[in-house]
Formats: C-alpha cells, sequence, structure tokens
C-alpha cells in the first residue's frame, strides 16, 4: 500500500477508528496520541512490507498496544492506570453493553456535543475529531476563516480540560439534549462530501455513504424525531443525484444539464415515504424544509419542469425556521430560475451588503451565472473569475473555467 493509499484510508476510516479506541481506552488524548503513532508505523511499514489483510483491525490494535506503552512509561501511569484496565475488559463485554447506541462513530458523536459547550462549538469539535474534516473544510461550513475556527476548537478543548468534562457516553435520558448538535455534525460531513473544499474530485462519495449510515442509526435511535427521518430524506434524496452530478471525465455537471435517468430512483423513493411520514405531522424544521427543496427537485422529469416558485417559497419559509445569509443566497437563485435574473440580482446586492459571504465561492458563482442569464457577459466574466479564485476544488474550478471560457467566447 503507497503512502497515498494510507493517507486515503485515514480519510477514510480515522474518526470510526478513534471511536473505537476511546470506548476502549477510556481517555480522549491518549486514543487521539496512539491513533497517529498507529498511522504512522503503517507509514514505515506497509510501503515496505505491504498492508495487512485487515489494515483497520491492524490500526486499532497498534493503537492500543502503543496507547498501553504510552500509558506504562509516562508520567501520568497512576493517574491513567484505570485506561489500562478499560482496554482488557471492554474486550469481552461489548455483547452486554447497555448503551443505546449501536455504532462506536455515533456514540462518540454523542459524547462530543457535550451541552456545557454552545453547539457550534460541539459541532465543530465532533466534526474535527471524529467526522474527519480539515479544519478548513468545517471552517467553510462554518463560514469562518480558518485561523478564527481553530481558535474555537483550542478554547473548546481548553474548556473541556479546565472544566473536567468527561468524554463519557451520555445516558440514553440524555440522549435527547444533544441529538441537535449530532444531526448537525451528520448534516455537514453529508455537505463536504455532497461538494468538497478541497482536491481534484468534487465530490467524496466515502463521506456522502458514511452520513447516511449515521443519519439511518438516528432514525431508528429517534424513531419518534420527525426531523431525524427529515434529515435522513434529505441526505436520500440528494444523495439521488450523485450518479449524474460528474461526467466522464469527472467535471461537474449542473442540476439543468444533468441526465435524470441516472438519478438514483430507490433513494428517491425512501426519501420521499420518509418525507411523506414528516409531512404528515404537520411541523417541518431545517432539515425536513430541505428535504421538500430536494422532493421538487426529484419529481421534475425534465429540468424545464421544475417548479421553482415552490421551490423560492420553501426556502421562504426555511429563511423564517433557520434564517442564514446561504439559505437567503439559495432563496435568490430560485426566484432567478422562476421570475428572472434580472428579478434576483438585487437581492445577491443585498446578501453581498451584509459581509458575511463576502469571500463566499458559491456566491460569486451565483452572480456570474445571472449575469450570464441576464445576457451581461462582461460582467459575468469578471465574477467567474472571482469565483474561481475563490474555488478550493479542482473539479469545481474546472466547471467554472468552462463557463468563463463560453461567456468570453460569445463576446
Amino acid at each position: 500500500m503507497t503512502p497515498d493509499e494510507i493517507d486515503a484510508l485515514y480519510r477514510r476510516e480515522s474518526g470510526a477508528i478513534l471511536a473505537t479506541l476511546i470506548r476502549r481506552l477510556g481517555d480522549f488524548d491518549v486514543a487521539e496520541e496512539a491513533l497517529q503513532e498507529a498511522f504512522s508505523a503503517a507509514l514505515e511499514q506497509w510501503p515496505r512490507e505491504g498492508a495487512p489483510d485487515q489494515p483497520v483491525g491492524w490500526l486499532v490494535q497498534t493503537a492500543k498496544h502503543k496507547a498501553i506503552d504510552r500509558l506504562r512509561r509516562g508520567s501520568v501511569y497512576t493517574e491513567k492506570l484505570g485506561a489500562l484496565a478499560v482496554v482488557t475488559e471492554t474486550e469481552g463485554r461489548d455483547a452486554d453493553d447497555p448503551t443505546p447506541i449501536p455504532d462506536d462513530l455515533l456514540r462518540l458523536l454523542f459524547t462530543c456535543c457535550h451541552p456545557a459547550l454552545a453547539i457550534e462549538t460541539q459541532v465543530a469539535l465532533a466534526l474535527r475529531t471524529l467526522g474527519g474534516l480539515t479544519t478548513e473544510e468545517i471552517a467553510r461550513a462554518f463560514l469562518l476563516p480558518p485561523a478564527t475556527l481553530a481558535q474555537r476548537l483550542v478554547r473548546a478543548k481548553k474548556k473541556i480540560r479546565d472544566a473536567g468534562i468527561p468524554y463519557q457516553v451520555p445516558e440514553a435520558a440524555d440522549l435527547p439534549e444533544r441529538l441537535e448538535a449530532v444531526m448537525a455534525v451528520v448534516y455537514l460531513i453529508f455537505t463536504e462530501g455532497h461538494a468538497a473544499t478541497h482536491g481534484d474530485a468534487p465530490i467524496r462519495a466515502d463521506l456522502c455513504r458514511e452520513a447516511i449510515r449515521l443519519a439511518r442509526l438516528l432514525a431508528r435511535l429517534f424513531p419518534t424525531s420527525t426531523e431525524a427521518r427529515g434529515l435522513l430524506a434529505l441526505l436520500l434524496l440528494t444523495d439521488a443525484r450523485r450518479r449524474a452530478r460528474l461526467d466522464d471525465d469527472g467535471d461537474v455537471v449542473p442540476l439543468e444539464e444533468q441526465d435524470r435517468s441516472r438519478w438514483d430512483q430507490t433513494e428517491i423513493a425512501e426519501g420521499r415515504a420518509l418525507l411523506d411520514t414528516v409531512v404528515q405531522t404537520g411541523t417541518l424544521g431545517p432539515y425536513s424544509l430541505q428535504a421538500a427543496i430536494a422532493d421538487v427537485h426529484a419529481r421534475a422529469a425534465r429540468a424545464e419542469d421544475t417548479a421553482w416558485s415552490q421551490i423560492a417559497g420553501l426556502y421562504g419559509l426555511l429563511a423564517e425556521v433557520a434564517p442564514s445569509p446561504v439559505v437567503a443566497l439559495n432563496r435568490a437563485i430560485a426566484i432567478a430560475m422562476a421570475d428572472g435574473a434580472d428579478r434576483a440580482l438585487p437581492l445577491l446586492d443585498a446578501i453581498e451588503a451584509g459581509g458575511e459571504l463576502s469571500d463566499y465561492r458559491l456566491l460569486a458563482a451565483a452572480r456570474a451565472d445571472l449575469l450570464r442569464r441576464a445576457g451581461r457577459l462582461d460582467e459575468a466574466a469578471g465574477h467567474y473569475r472571482r469565483a474561481i479564485a475563490l474555488a478550493g476544488n479542482d473539479g469545481e474550478r474546472r466547471f467554472l473555467e468552462r463557463r468563463l471560457g463560453e461567456v468570453t467566447a460569445t463576446r
């Protein structure tokens, strides 16, 4: 296995491995250090000797042994002696574990989302530690500079340490108060998979699949939560378009140009069935409203059949329930598709004046697209150039460069 393949394995599996280690070792810091040491050992051994048959199992066992060695050598050995006992005790009693959460990673997401922290900090910490996302990826989701997000994470860990907040799986009765933050983590993991921040591939299917898996577990664990079902419906209805979102060269295909015969009808049917159960309750939260928007897209056999006015109305409701500049941007785009670009461009002016999306590449790309539709090609070209400069993903950048070439070629 090459170093690049090991790096890909780290991005794909490190969150789940860390979750297993924390549960087995009983100590967050020790588990995190052991994980890094195990991957360092893999980088040293596997390119030379070949990877084991079960790489994840090898990493877990290697990390466990390195953690034990570290505790035995360190000055904190007596303080953390219990962690050694936990390692051996938990090996044989997983089947009898009374914790109602049936998955290591999901357990640790609930553990990270401690109510003593602000919900935004809970989400950011869980994403950084267990979601497999980088500081830059999380900062993009929060519309923050990476340095600001990094400072928040440092302060959160310091608060956890100074206040003695334990990394313990919460009791069943304490799970509901942490559900909102955990759902946000799962949603943002999917969002990063659906539109990757960095790299060549615009989509990270591994993150999409993992988020859907976790959303399924949440829906089963909280059967009375309409928003847990709404979240799963949203992810399924959105993921259904994944195969059509890239062309044969791996470049982005915009929604209106996608081959809708490639949309996954099984995922659409499952998502729609879940959404129907939520609609019947008469209460739609943020995830359910976004699922309803995705369902409107799914019902259009052709791009020109899309009920954009209905989508704009749903975004208006979403803006009331969960206002944000990104929601306002999406509503403006829907209005443009329903009523024309000229109607929506003043809305983009107001969003940009707010300042929160000043360096948001999707705002620049949306403005460029609306100007293109309005026939204002010189202006569109300038905003395409800005969107290209802000894009972090190579596939997205290639799409924007192609659009730029189209508007400059017709001048």
